[in-house]
């Protein structure tokens, strides 16, 4: 590779200092980072070199896009690097899913480090693609490509020291790799239970977490010794809650996004989060430390920091307020500049998982049964916790259905897996006003979810992913739009670009012309399967209760 060298205002984070400089860079690596004398009063426009910027936990699959299509869109914003759980393919899909991942990753010039997933499937609540043994987990974690055991959302099993689940662990240990945490709303006693997953009193076992949605949580957790990820994606949002720890917690704090859609990845990455940090007041180098620095440590990524010998991996920005970006290099090789990706876009052979038959109306019928009051699943924008609630059902005739006066909505969960009965409930706060809107990105078993104002609407929106084996669509009377996802029903292959396009327009459509009031509502529609997280969520067996771990309501095996 090319050697050659840059100038710039040098931003050395482990110092705490800027200066003005040169780095020279050969065979992928850094030569040399030389100060230099102060340009001439009045130079204009000097660039700012920096470390790259990490996002430590993400699934790529939530971005719709394979791996190499990330990278295309990553780069620009400045991302050199993630922490990749494979987890959502790995629930359809098993090793082979995993397999998948790291190959398409590798095709680019990007640095994904994957985790070995540790709860595939979550739980035994609901009809997953595929299931990974402790022995399959060990044999990942002894890959080098592999860097830790990803979260471990299976806290119940956790804290009564499940035989499986503690075997998982054992083997992180063992090969000297983070595991990655989930324990939305622990705190004290139990928290410390949790973290310390069966060790001596005071050893760190489980070392992170994603799921604070308070301050206080997060400081309770922080003083145990765990590391706090302030998580921005499309649908959670617990940055406003979380950055003003980066004052005092900087060196135990990281930046995420766990789940990110395509329209919001090509808007922008960790570097949003970095603008906001600062015009918050936060300190330039706390923010930077939490970054760029504290993931590549913690995780002991093959990741470059701006020092003499380490992998030429940095960005070039024109400030240091926005971040806008205006160059970014991997291994010395220049990615993206001034807003465009340098990196090519290779084919991708799908792989996928999806055996059911399209729906009948019938379906979707709840037969009245003289209930007084229902319960509701009430979706929270911005969040991935929800609340139950009970509400009189509005009844025509011997069914109960939606009511749109009320914004109470049907909600279904389809097996993708195999033709089984679908799974029926209710949820307020989409807004939808017609139609329906379904997907095959349904977290964790990734069965089809569905939410719409009338049954018929909702077979049309259902099929439709069916026909696409997978995908996320909208239908009203008299428009339907579907966006295929053929690896797994949760990527395309397609250019990633393309694909932020079509998914800008579907998700256009549910908001303007079916009134949906979420600011992401296929990505909130994707949680509300998810069963790890609290209080009230629809899996393919059942509605179900996130505190207790039980069914509230089971479906039934006839149809």
């Amino acid at each position: 590779m090319k050697s050659f060298t840059i100038t710039g205002n040098i931003v050395d984070i482990f110092n705490k200092n800027i200066f003005y400089g040169s780095i020279a860079v050969a065979d992928k690596k850094i030569l040399s980072v030389n100060p230099l004398p102060a340009p001439p009063p009045g130079t204009e426009n000097i660039k700012c070199i920096l470390p790259g910027f990490v996002d430590s936990h993400v699934h790529i699959e939530s971005s719709m896009l394979v791996p190499s299509e990330f990278a295309r869109l990553a780069v620009v914003h400045g991302t050199v690097a993630t922490i990749s759980d494979p987890h959502e393919i790995a629930n359809v899909c098993g090793m082979e899913g995993v397999s998948f991942m790291i190959e398409n990753g590798n095709t680019v010039p990007f640095k994904f480090h994957f985790g070995a997933p540790s709860c595939v499937p979550a739980t035994v609540f609901e009809t997953a693609g595929a299931a990974l043994t402790a022995a399959e987990v060990d044999t990942l974690l002894q890959h080098e490509e592999i860097y830790y055991l990803s979260e471990m959302m299976n806290f119940p099993g956790v804290l009564y020291a499940d035989e499986e689940v503690m075997k998982k662990i054992a083997s992180a240990r063992k090969y000297g790799k983070p595991v990655d945490g989930h324990a939305p709303g622990l705190m004290g006693a139990v928290a410390k239970q949790y973290i310390e997953a069966g060790l001596p009193d005071g050893e760190i076992g489980i070392s992170t977490d994603h799921e604070c949605f308070t301050a206080a949580e997060a400081m309770d957790k922080l003083q145990y010794g765990m590391k706090i990820l302030i998580r921005e994606g499309s649908a959670a949002k617990n940055f406003e809650a979380l950055a003003d720890l980066l004052h005092e917690h900087y060196n135990h704090m990281m930046f995420c996004s766990d789940d990110k859609h395509p329209d919001s990845l090509e808007a922008g990455h960790i570097n949003q989060l970095c603008a906001r940090a600062i015009a918050k007041g936060i300190d330039l180098f706390k923010v930077l430390q939490a970054a760029c620095i504290n993931p590549v440590l913690h995780y002991k990524m093959n990741v470059g920091l701006l020092r003499v010998g380490d992998w030429a991996d940095f960005i070039v920005a024109d400030n240091l307020t926005d971040f806008t970006v205006a160059q970014t290099y991997i291994n010395g090789e220049l990615v993206a500049d001034n807003g465009k990706s340098l990196i090519d876009s290779p084919q991708a052979v799908p792989i996928n998982n999806f055996n059911c038959s399209e729906k009948s109306l019938s379906d979707f019928t709840v037969p009245y049964r003289g209930e007084k009051e229902i319960p509701v699943i009430e979706a929270l924008d911005g969040q991935l916790i929800t609340n139950k609630l009970l509400f009189a059902p509005a009844i025509d005739g011997d069914k109960i259905v939606s009511d749109i006066s009320r914004d109470i909505l049907k909600m279904v969960v389809v097996n993708r897996y195999t033709d089984a009965p679908v799974a029926k409930a209710f949820i307020k706060n989409f807004g939808l006003k017609k139609g329906a809107l379904a997907s095959s990105v349904a977290h964790d078993s990734h069965n089809i979810v569905a939410v719409g104002v009338d049954d018929e609407s909702l077979m049309k929106a259902v099929n439709l992913v069916i026909q696409s084996r997978g995908g996320v669509s909208a239908v009203m009377t008299d428009k339907q739009m579907t966006l295929a996802l053929p690896v797994a029903g949760l990527m395309s292959h397609e250019n990633g670009y393309q694909v932020a396009a079509a998914y800008t327009a579907i998700d256009k459509m549910v908001k303007e012309d079916m009134g949906s009031s979420l600011v992401a509502p296929f990505m909130t529609l994707s949680f509300m399967a998810l069963l790890v997280i609290p209080h009230v969520k629809l899996s393919d067996l059942g509605l179900f209760d996130g505190d207790r771990f039980e069914f509230i309501d089971r479906v039934t095996t006839i149809k």
